[in-house]
């Protein structure tokens, strides 16, 4: 493949991170997650909500840097591959959580959910493998 099309990938790769943003939105009501909140020291539920913000923060940032330098992220400068490893570390990472670390089947109670939720993991598998074919590429 050329240029060209891991110029492609990497602009849908930054599209996928806001779709990321809106599930990670969707997930607080899905999970109830205010009520689970009001139980923990206010230290605790404000450190929480910051940590969520700066997530949200995080995909928005690089789901626009990855879609508005596609091209120089795919053009492979030493800073572009630097940054796509970083990315493709990061979401591997993420990919390793959601399998491993998260058990999100207490709340999968519909077939949407359940469908959202394989979505979702289906991007955190797609985002690595983009941003390392950008980090590795000749």
């Amino acid at each position: 493949m050329n240029t060209n099309d891991l110029t492609i990938c990497l602009r849908l790769a930054g599209v996928l991170h806001l779709g990321l943003l809106c599930a990670g939105l969707t997930m607080s009501r899905v999970v109830s997650l205010r009520q689970h909140l009001a139980l923990v020291p206010i230290f605790v539920r404000r450190l929480f909500w910051v940590y969520y913000t700066f997530i949200g923060l995080c995909l928005i940032g690089f789901g626009l840097l990855t879609f508005a330098f596609a091209p120089q992220l795919a053009a492979g400068s030493g800073l572009a591959r630097a940054l796509c490893g970083f990315f493709a570390l990061f979401w591997l990472l993420r990919l390793a959580v959601a399998l491993w670390v998260l058990d999100a089947r207490p709340y999968l109670t519909s077939g949407w959910l359940r469908l959202g939720y394989h979505a979702t993991n289906i991007v955190f598998s797609l985002l690595p493998m983009v941003y390392a074919w950008a980090a590795l590429r000749p």
